[in-house]
Order: C-alpha cells, then structure tokens, then sequence
C-alpha cells in the first residue's frame, strides 16, 4: 500500500466489488499477511520430501523386474523373494521422507545441509544405479553406483542417530537393504 492508504488497491469497505477486483483483493491480503517467504527449516523439510519424490518417481522410471532381460540374469543366492521389494520400498520411502522432514525441523543449519547434501547425492547414486542396471545394463557402474549409495547414507543414519533415536531406528532397515542390494548388485556383475 502507498502513501498512508489503508485498504490494499485502493477500494474502501463501502465500494462494492466485481469480480476481479475481489481476486485482487484476496491476492493482495495474502500477501500483506503471509509473505510468500519460507523460513530456512520448512523451506529444507520440502526438499527433503522432494527428495523422496524425485527417488520414487526416478526409480519408477527405469526400474522394470518385469522384464524379459532381467529374468534372464543369474541371480545371486541370497537375492531375497520378489514380494519383499514390494514391502521394503514403501517403508523406505516413507520413512526417508519423514527423517527428512524432521532433520528439517529440528536440526541445526550446518547439520541441516550436511544431512540434506548426503540424501541428494545418495537419491543420485540410486538412481544412476536404476538407469545403469535397467536401461544400458551396465551391470559394474550399476554396482559401483549401489555401493556409493551405501556409503553415502552411513552419514545420514549418524545424523539421525543425534537427532532422534526412534527415527534412526526407523531407518536403520533402509541402510541395510541399500547394503545389501549393493552386494546383490556386485554379484549379478560377477556372474552375468
């Protein structure tokens, strides 16, 4: 508002409003009132849970068990049943985007960023994992890539473990499966 003027685009509780001007008026409350500005620990906690997004959206992208290729592939011995996926992945990501959320909220900036960074390029590594595996079939930097995951979420569990005991617990299931997916992953390299 300009010069003193005490109602947003100049319309005074008397005047009656047409259309665009209540959409102007309800725009420019919102923004007297709350400024579109996030602070720093929401502002993390969505990307957190972006994060999770972009994993689960880039994972079902490119990862297909169901293909004819893949059932073709010597399995390690230790490969656990195909309806396991389906129970882990779902706790996996939900657990990942609560941890994230709540390392948002409660931890502070320098521990943050640092939790933050780890989980981005751990999303990346899976990822490149995903495409290496299931598109070019490269099995070796597909394994290469799970074994970076693995030891890029060792941090983010420690983080978790100062922040909250019963959350690093929580995702305590999440680090093994990555380790153990990246063994299984090394041996399909070995014997296909």
């Amino acid at each position: 508002m300009k010069n003193g003027q005490k109602y947003p685009l100049n319309l005074t509780p008397t005047k009656k409003l047409k259309g665009k001007q209540v959409w102007s008026l309800v725009i420019a409350w919102w923004h007297l009132d709350y400024p579109l500005t996030m602070s720093f620990r929401n502002a993390t906690s969505f990307a957190g849970i972006a994060i999770v997004l972009v994993y689960v959206i880039g994972s079902g992208l490119w990862v297909n068990a169901g293909d004819s290729w893949y059932a073709k592939l010597n399995k390690p011995s230790w490969q656990p049943p195909g309806f396991i996926f389906g129970i882990i992945w779902p706790y996996n990501f939900i657990v990942l985007g609560i941890a994230a959320f709540a390392i948002g909220q409660r931890a502070s900036k320098p521990v943050v960023l640092t939790y933050m960074a780890f989980f981005a390029l751990s999303v990346f590594a899976a990822l490149l994992w995903a495409y290496q595996f299931y598109r070019p079939h490269n099995l070796t930097v597909a394994a290469i890539a799970l074994i970076a995951t693995a030891v890029l979420t060792l941090p983010m569990t420690y983080i978790l473990f100062t922040i909250s005991l019963p959350l690093a617990i929580a995702v305590v299931p999440y680090q093994v499966w990555v380790a153990i997916a990246a063994s299984i992953s090394w041996r399909y390299s070995q014997i296909n």
